[in-house]
């Protein structure tokens, strides 16, 4: 079996990782990049691959570096499977189409400027048809089942908590009998967030595959982001000022909304104050990713769910309007009332922000305030690390505003939410690869991994390719130099049903308490039985009734 990592290797878009088996080849999501105009380029070159041979792409969530190749892919060839959860596919129909639409318009953008300079015409990366026909190839599954693409490869969908439908995904492959599980992060929530439920923990893998968007960084505490949102808007307000809030329209749009109905609502000592302040949502997709949030109450977290039961949305309030039209978007511009503003795109490269800026960058009496990550490169990115001037739509801008970074609102984990996920492997894994994340966050989370649990990781810097085999991991290039003779031990597919819990401690003592002791064959087996045992839990889930936030705990003798 053999891993490419062919996406999110340098920077933290255009997620893309192809797997080939003996027989099969599938990819773990196929991102958009975003940033300059030297890494969008990256969207137009070829595949690395021939997409018609791809049989199967599971998605871990639908955002555009996740999953904004996909038309272009199935463009291209592709004709299988497209897995995902069923929130992510609700939500993946919002965001290829807006995708989409952005490609048709810029594509007329520069036809218009070749067409006055006598340069030739070009296609957009895809259209609106191409995303409809991608969306055929979507197969919702729900979190927590056991799903077979093939005899020889199972998924299974956790709540990774990062948006409504992200997951993590524990993947089975049968090869020779030998059953490996590889885990992939997608991107990692964090706890005890308001919506979405904590991100789940796995306890075995053979290889995993993890983000480190935030590797080398630690967040803000979420109630001091709060705090210091609350006090910039009261303030920017009273001086007379706009509040724009450049926002991503899945996930972080909906946390502000639900923050800003909770102080609206328990606030009652700035309620006259506030009383005639509106907060604007002007994104058509985050006003559609917000329906789609309201239909998949389901998978939200109990707070969340208790908050729904008691008679009140939370993400609904007397002072919120959503802005749908280019004709209301554009009276928010000369609106003489001061009122806060969340729109997309959350790293300013595209939508309707960018007029927001453009009329507020300028005025000493606004405040940007960013709640995302700010890829190197984006128009975000710059005003964030203090440029004084900025070009949007052709026009230098001057930067007068107050800049405010609220990182305490990322949808992703910081670097002790990482080290927690990756605590909670039982064993550890014979290979963690880390991927989208700078180079610097990538190299800083290895050093921290090796000073927390001894494990050494892979940092992914660029196109590159591993064999994976029972006893160790070896790039394409060594394995070019040696001939491997794989040992493969005996296939054991057990079925369990009350004793299942007794039995997987004994098994995952046993290993922590002999494993020095034991034969690689022993080993193996072990950790075969134990794959085993998860592959048949889950089955078995399919028939029972389970609480998703329930949880085993392990003996720890």
């Amino acid at each position: 079996m053999k891993i490419r990592f062919l996406g999110a290797t340098t920077t933290v878009t255009g997620s893309c990782h192809l797997i080939t088996t003996n027989s099969h080849k599938l990819l773990l999501d196929c991102g958009l990049f975003q940033g300059n105009k030297e890494i969008e380029r990256l969207n137009e070159e070829e595949f690395d691959f021939d997409p018609s041979e791809i049989e199967f792409l599971i998605l871990s969530h639908a955002h555009i570096d996740h999953s904004g190749r996909i038309p272009l892919l199935v463009k291209r060839g592709f004709k299988g499977k497209i897995y995902c959860t069923d929130a992510t596919a609700d939500l993946l129909e919002v965001m290829l189409k807006d995708s989409a639409s952005i490609q048709e318009r810029e594509t007329e953008w520069k036809n218009r400027k070749n067409q006055r300079s006598g340069k030739p015409l070009v296609e957009p990366l895809y259209t609106m048809k191409d995303a409809e026909e991608a969306l055929k190839y979507v197969v919702p599954v729900m979190y927590d089942q056991l799903v077979e693409l093939h005899e020889s490869i199972q998924i299974v969908f956790n709540d990774a908590g990062h948006i409504l439908g992200s997951a993590i995904i524990e993947l089975f492959i049968t090869e020779n009998n030998d059953v490996s599980k590889i885990v992939y992060s997608g991107d990692i929530g964090m706890k005890n967030r308001p919506i979405l439920r904590n991100p789940t923990l796995i306890k075995k893998a053979d290889y995993v595959i993890m983000e480190t968007t935030y590797g080398n960084r630690v967040h803000e505490d979420n109630s001091d982001s709060i705090k210091r949102l609350i006090d910039i808007v009261l303030k920017t307000i009273k001086r007379g000022g706009n509040v724009i809030i450049p926002s991503f329209a899945v996930g972080r749009t909906q946390e502000l909304i639900f923050e800003f109905n909770r102080f609206y609502e328990e606030n009652s000592a700035y309620r006259y104050e506030l009383k005639d302040v509106k907060v604007y949502v002007d994104s058509p997709m985050a006003i559609s990713a917000t329906e789609v949030f309201r239909k998949n109450a389901q998978v939200f977290d109990k707070d969340t769910r208790d908050y729904i039961l008691r008679g009140d949305h939370p993400l609904d309030f007397p002072n919120l309007v959503f802005s749908r039209t280019a004709e209301e978007s554009v009276a928010l511009n000369t609106d003489p009332n001061p009122k806060v503003i969340i729109s997309s795109s959350g790293m300013c490269e595209a939508g309707r922000i960018k007029h927001h800026l453009k009329h507020n960058l300028w005025n000493p009496k606004s405040s940007i305030v960013f709640v995302g990550y700010q890829a190197k490169g984006t128009l975000g990115h710059s005003i964030l690390k203090g440029d004084k001037r900025v070009s949007i739509f052709g026009e230098k801008i001057k930067i007068e505003a107050e800049i405010h970074n609220l990182e305490g609102f990322s949808g992703h984990a910081d670097q002790n939410g990482l080290v927690q996920w990756l605590g909670g492997f039982k064993m550890q894994p014979k290979k963690i690869f880390l991927v989208h994340g700078e180079e610097d966050s990538k190299s800083d989370f290895a050093e921290t991994v090796k000073s927390v649990f001894g494990y050494d990781c892979t940092v992914i810097n660029g196109d590159t390719e591993f064999t994976l085999t029972k006893d160790r991991v070896v790039s394409v290039d060594e394995a070019k130099k040696e001939i491997f003779t794989p040992e493969y031990l005996s296939k054991i597919k057990r079925r369990i049903s009350s004793v299942h819990d007794a039995l997987e401690s004994i098994l995952y003592n046993t290993h922590l308490a002999m494993g020095p002791d034991m034969s690689p064959e022993q080993i193996a087996e072990i950790n075969n039985l134990i794959i085993g045992l998860e592959k048949n839990t889950y089955s078995l889930g399919s028939v029972m009734t389970l609480d998703p936030e329930e949880s085993v705990e392990y003996p720890e003798e």
